[in-house]
Order: structure tokens, then sequence, then C-alpha cells
């Protein structure tokens, strides 16, 4: 095991500093992020991530570093994927720009504990059913070859068990307030429609850690190794959204990466009946698809202005 005592201290206090910074200093007040200022930040957080690998590496060896590389940039592709939907939502309920980055905060914060809550069952049931892990496997590369061959992502409130039954027993009001949950009328306290995004926000982190989780499983069964990675790739979320809102068309073919790294993940984990692939041949096709993926995203979107 990688996580000795002083690499789960030396892992909070980094994560509890980069908390501090972003809560107090980049996104006081909940402002919302220039493009500049929330790359910059990314690229912190980014570099952060890639240098505590260092500390990885160090703990446990060249090869638990290189599992916790392959590990975070699964999660970081899935967590850039997860992005583009968390934009779906706010164009289709037309959040206002004040109140994302509160939303953004409240969906940062549940998806840290959502993974541990999957990670630390899935920890469990695999200690005791090792088999689950092929039947993980099969279900990811379903996913993965589903989104894939799906055109389009699709946000369906109307069809959300949470804002079904948040409307039926909530009283709302007409509209958005600024980035209050709820407001006080004549009518008593009523709960604005930002209740009902953060609700679908929710969900959809309980479905994207659904996918997620099982599939840094293909790469290590070390528990420290999954949940650092997963905290920082998630650590990440609040700034690359203002990037991405801003780029969002650019990116034409990240989907149909990241359904690629779903598959090879999914098959690996069957393939492991039998026989083992090796780390760096993991890494080595992950970071070719995002690559592959992100260069011709951009290719495209050149070609695309020059016909224009």
């Amino acid at each position: 095991m990688v996580g000795h005592r002083w690499v789960w201290v030396a892992f909070w206090s980094v994560v509890a500093t980069l908390l501090a910074i972003d809560l107090l200093i980049v996104n006081r007040r909940s402002r919302v992020l220039t493009v500049p200022a929330a790359t910059q930040w990314s690229a912190v957080l980014v570099s952060t991530a890639l240098l505590f690998g260092g500390v990885i590496g160090y703990a446990g060896g060249t090869t638990a570093a290189l599992e916790y590389y392959a590990g975070y940039l699964i999660e970081l592709s899935l967590s850039v994927d997860n992005l583009f939907v968390f934009i779906l939502i706010f164009q289709y309920f037309a959040v206002p720009a004040i109140a994302q980055p509160k939303v953004l905060k409240f969906g940062v914060f549940d998806a840290m504990v959502m993974r541990g809550l999957m990670i630390g069952l899935g920890t469990l049931v695999l200690s005791r059913f090792s088999w689950i892990i092929y039947l993980l496997g099969a279900v990811l590369a379903y996913t993965g070859i589903k989104m894939f061959r799906s055109e389009e992502i699709r946000v369906e409130p109307e069809k959300n068990p949470m804002v079904k039954l948040a409307r039926r027993f909530l009283p709302m009001s007409g509209g958005y307030d600024d980035a209050k949950f709820f407001v006080k009328t004549h009518r008593g306290w009523l709960a604005t429609p930002l209740v009902i995004v953060i609700m679908v926000v929710e969900w959809t982190d309980i479905m994207f850690a659904i996918d997620s989780v099982p599939a840094i499983f293909s790469v290590t069964k070390d528990s420290f190794i999954i949940y650092s990675s997963n905290i920082f790739a998630i650590l990440g979320l609040r700034a690359m959204f203002f990037v991405l809102a801003d780029a969002m068309n650019s990116f034409v073919y990240l989907k149909a990466g990241v359904a690629t790294i779903l598959t090879f993940v999914g098959l690996k984990m069957v393939a492991g009946i039998w026989f083992h692939l090796p780390i760096v041949v993991s890494l080595v096709v992950i970071v070719g698809v995002l690559a592959v993926s992100v260069a011709l995203s951009v290719r495209k979107t050149r070609l695309d202005a020059l016909g224009a």
C-alpha cells in the first residue's frame, strides 16, 4: 500500500491548501472567473497533481507513480466530460452567471464525498468478490461504446426522480434571485430554481461516480492512489468550467476520446482473466487517446474557422 500515514498527511495538507486558495482568494465571493484567470489556476492545479505523483513514487515506487498518473488522466478526462454536462445543465435552466460558481462549489464538494464513498464501497466489495471486476469491466466497455455511438448529450431534468420529488413537495418561486437557494416572500419561504439545478448537478455527480470509480480500478487496487487521483481531478473542476464554457465547441472530439478510454479500460478489466497488461502500456494508450482527440479537435476548429 502506498498510503502510509505521512503520505495521507501530505495529501490532505496539499488539498486543504488548494481549497483554501480556491475559495478564499481565486473564487472569493463566488465571482465568475475570467478565462485567463481560470486558465492560470487550472494550470496550477494540474501541475500540483502531476508533482504529487513524485510523492507517490517516493512512497511506493515507479509502478505506483505510473498507476497514479494513469488514474489521474482517466479521472481528469471523465471530469472534463462531466463539466460539459454541467454547461448543458446551466444552459438548459438559464442559470445566471452570478449563481454558477456557487452551484459548482457544492458540486465539487459533493463529488469529493461521493467518490470517497464509492471508492470505499468498491474496495470492500472487490476484496470479497474479486470476480466483480470483470463485470464492472463489461459495464464500462458497454458504457464507452454507447457514449461513442451517441451523437449528443441530452439533459432531461423532467425525468430525474429527485427533480420530480422536489417539484411535487417544495414550494417554488418564479425565478432566480442572485445566487440564493431560498427567498422569503409574502407566501413564506420559497425555493428558487437554483435548488432544482443543484439537484440535477448532484444526480450527475452520482452517475459519473458510478462510471469513473470502476474505471480507475482497471489500473490499480490501491485505495490511496484511487482516492488521491480522483480528488486532484475533481479539484480543478471549478476553474476548468470557466475555461471550457468559453471553448466548449472547440473540443468536438473529446467525447469520442473519453468514450475510447472507457472502452479500453473496460476491455482491459475483462481481459484480466487471461493476461495482465503492463501499466506503462495503459498509460501510453490513455495519453495517446487524449492527445489525438485534442489535436483533432484543434485541427477541426482551425479548418472550420478558415472555411468560414
